[in-house]
């Protein structure tokens, strides 16, 4: 285990461009849905049921078959990509909204450049190529494996960012307690590595069986924050 490079990749501090996004939690405050710790802690918990088993879930896939390719290097340029290829499919159609799949590309591009410059591999280049860069569950399944972390922590780390970053930006949205905040995410900790090891169990399915959750009024706000002229956070 890489116990220091599964904290590098895990802290919010790593530039990877995670605290421009708000992951929703913006649009939900505008709109009076989270007013308070309780309102966050139910959207925290919305978050755990439908975001985090599919970013864990394709992350896990990401590395696992980043792992696999570093372990065979005689493997062919076509044997290479098509696993990429099909994640990348998978999770842009269960990406409904285009903000959000904007905001998951950017995001993703922001990790991917960041991964290269702490953790160099060749691992990096087999990922798709897109104008606006890679989804960001797949930057940071290669990233992981590059840093040498096993397909669980990988899934651990996913698990754990689509909590964080609502979280951190409630503070500043709501102007909340970051000492009760904390305390909020140390209690969902039970949950968030239940979901991290179920994520891990699926990491050797077909991208087409791995999780599918969704929620529509999730989709709907992204749009709408999408054409606000004044924001806080891109997403």
């Amino acid at each position: 285990m890489h116990r220091t490079a599964y904290l590098l990749l895990a802290d919010g501090r790593f530039p990877s461009g995670g605290h421009a996004h708000s992951s929703g939690l913006e649009a939900a405050v505008a709109a009076g849905r989270v007013t308070d710790l309780a309102g966050l802690e139910q959207f925290l918990h919305g978050r755990l049921s439908y975001a985090a088993p599919v970013t864990a879930a394709f992350t896990a896939a990401t590395h696992l078959s980043a792992a696999r390719m570093g372990r065979a290097p005689s493997a062919t340029e076509c044997d290479v990509k098509v696993p990429f290829l099909s994640l990348d499919r998978e999770l842009e159609a269960r990406t409904v909204s285009p903000a959000l799949r904007l905001a998951s590309r950017r995001q993703g591009r922001a990790l991917l450049r960041a991964g290269r410059n702490t953790w160099p591999s060749e691992l990096y280049g087999h990922l798709p190529k897109h104008p606006d860069g890679p989804h960001q569950p797949l930057a940071l399944g290669v990233t992981a494996a590059a840093a040498g972390l096993s397909t669980e922590e990988a899934a651990q780390i996913a698990a754990y960012g689509v909590l964080t970053g609502p979280a951190s930006a409630a503070v500043r949205l709501l102007g909340l307690d970051p000492y009760q905040v904390q305390h909020l995410l140390a209690r969902m900790a039970g949950a968030c590595d239940e979901i991290a090891a179920a994520a891990a169990a699926v990491a050797h399915k077909s991208p087409q069986e791995l999780p599918a959750h969704a929620a529509p009024l999730a989709d709907i706000s992204a749009e709408l924050h999408a054409t606000w002229e004044v924001r806080l956070f891109a997403s």
